[in-house]
């Protein structure tokens, strides 16, 4: 009997190992059906031509069929000085991927358990909006599917520097200290109180009396400290035991600075505002910065990798490895439209396709004519783009660093490089 037990217990030793240390699969396009000259020849001539046309200086693209990536490479350099070649492990600054990499899982987890209501006022769980006419009775739902007519950004950073650009020192010191604990870059850390000052903004923040879809950032701003209240656990910590941990995300996570990773960072872009320097491992988002680098709406890093295993995890509605993480009822409901009556093509945190996205030309298409009507995903402003497909099986993941070294670089939009690539291999399997 000893015997026994000493074995099964080092068969789920190593098990839980496995589990811990998954990786992906990796297998050529053509074993799954898939035109690999055709990928191969357009993916290149898409790449270069943005790298051309100045929408990135690098990028890299991978692609999984079904749980195997068929396609992961990297093109071009960190920046335009050609120093740094873009390498398949870098990490990447996510922004407002963080939104459904991030804040997301945990509070579909919390719906799982019932400490939170998608239909029930917001203000149930969040007391300071209790007293305020314009928000207690906005449900989570709304909130979620950017349907609540909240406010779509606030700019904090005004209330940190002045006009002519110098930082108060009431709010960013050079060195830490008990009241300045948080640290928004190299050498700045942010008073302590900050962020019950954007919290008392983001409460007394004006809502539309019209309510259709206005997309809103401001909830994720406190949904980790939501979080941290529902779990009585640190955001951080919950986020790596429940989800990172169990799918094999290495690096999916906040502050990559302090972690001593051997992935390179790639760097974002030069703040001449701010920090006054070329941002490289800090997140790029002021108002994730402004609370210490770690935010519900900005954030996390992570390499490509680690956002495959993520969004093949949704793709298969909460499961993993048998484990059913997250109920699928809850996934598919939180990947659902909501208010279509509206013309609000929004999931709950996730972005959809458009409406009539198999009627459009390619140009005009988000995401790709060829994706599902169930499929779903996000981007971010860094020039990144998540996108899982449940009913093809085809999993999309795309990084850049477009704002380098400016944020006024919009090709990538304008040249709608991210469909079109996610275009070809939905051609590519149907040819």
């Amino acid at each position: 009997m000893k015997e026994l037990a000493f074995s099964f217990f080092l068969i789920i030793s190593v098990m839980q190992l496995g589990f811990a240390q998954r990786e992906l699969i990796h297998a050529k396009p053509a074993t799954l059906g898939f035109d690999e000259d055709f990928i191969n020849q357009k993916v290149d001539s898409i790449m270069e031509m943005g790298i051309d046309s100045l929408a990135f200086p690098g990028a890299q693209l991978l692609v999984a069929k079904n749980d195997t990536v068929i396609f992961h490479k990297a093109y071009g350099y960190h920046t335009y000085g050609n120093k740094q070649p873009v390498a398949l492990n870098d990490l990447y600054d996510l922004a407002s991927v963080t939104k459904i990499a991030g804040s997301l899982p945990a509070l579909m987890k919390l719906v799982d358990e019932g400490k939170l209501d998608l239909d029930k006022p917001f203000s149930t769980y969040w007391k300071p909006w209790r007293n305020r006419k314009d928000k207690k009775e906005l449900t989570l739902r709304e909130i979620l599917a950017h349907q609540a007519g909240l406010v779509p950004y606030i700019v904090f950073l005004e209330k940190v520097v002045r006009k002519n650009g110098k930082i108060k020192p009431r709010f960013v010191h050079n060195t830490s200290n008990k009241r300045f604990q948080g640290q928004v870059y190299d050498g700045l850390y942010i008073n302590n109180r900050f962020e019950r000052k954007m919290n008392r903004i983001i409460n007394r923040s004006k809502v539309s009396d019209e309510k259709k879809y206005l997309y809103s950032g401001l909830t994720f701003l406190i949904f980790p400290s939501l979080i941290e209240q529902l779990t009585q656990t640190d955001y951080q910590s919950y986020l790596e035991e429940n989800f990172y941990q169990r799918l094999g995300c290495h690096t999916l996570g906040y502050l990559p600075e302090g972690k001593n990773y051997v992935n390179a960072i790639v760097p974002t872009e030069v703040d001449s505002l701010f920090r006054k320097t070329l941002v490289t491992g800090w997140v790029h988002d002021e108002n994730a910065a402004l609370k210490g680098g770690v935010s519900g709406n900005a954030g996390l890093f992570g390499t490509a990798d680690d956002l495959a295993k993520l969004m093949l995890f949704y793709q298969n509605y909460g499961s993993v490895d048998g484990q059913q993480l997250i109920l699928a009822e809850t996934v598919k409901e939180f990947t659902e439209v909501q208010f279509r009556e509206n013309e609000n093509r929004r999931g709950l945190g996730f972005d959809k396709p458009y409406f009539n996205n198999a009627e459009l030309p390619l140009e005009e298409a988000y995401p790709s004519p060829l994706a599902s009507p169930d499929s779903f995903g996000h981007s971010g402003f860094t020039g990144t783009f998540v996108w899982a497909d449940p009913e093809k099986k085809l999993t999309f993941i795309f990084l850049s660093n477009r704002v380098y070294p400016s944020r006024d670089h919009q090709n990538l939009y304008s040249l709608n490089i991210r469909t079109a690539l996610q275009d070809v291999f939905y051609r590519a399997e149907d040819n």
